[in-house]
């Protein structure tokens, strides 16, 4: 399944007021079970660029070719978020 740019504002709202970033997880996949959703260590994505910044959130859209993952900007070949957090 596609991500679309609504799931996207959609998800930056969530992270964005999540008390915690896995309260942000949760809540997603209560409303989009079809979208992988997954919660990664900042430093294990320090050199991919996020969709999304909310200060020291980040959210990455995440395409697979059925055997590999790659980030992507593309909301269009997207089928996973991948959140992050800065440490404090």
């Amino acid at each position: 399944m596609a991500l679309t740019s609504q799931h996207l504002r959609t998800a930056g709202e969530m992270v964005g007021t999540a008390t915690t970033l896995r309260e942000a997880v949760e809540r997603w996949r209560a409303l989009h079970p079809e979208v992988r959703t997954v919660l990664v260590d900042a430093f294990d994505m320090r050199d991919e660029t996020p969709a999304l910044r909310l200060g020291a959130r980040n959210v990455y859209m995440a395409a697979t070719n059925g055997h590999c993952w790659h980030v992507t900007q593309h909301p269009e070949d997207a089928s996973a978020l991948i959140l992050t957090q800065d440490a404090p």
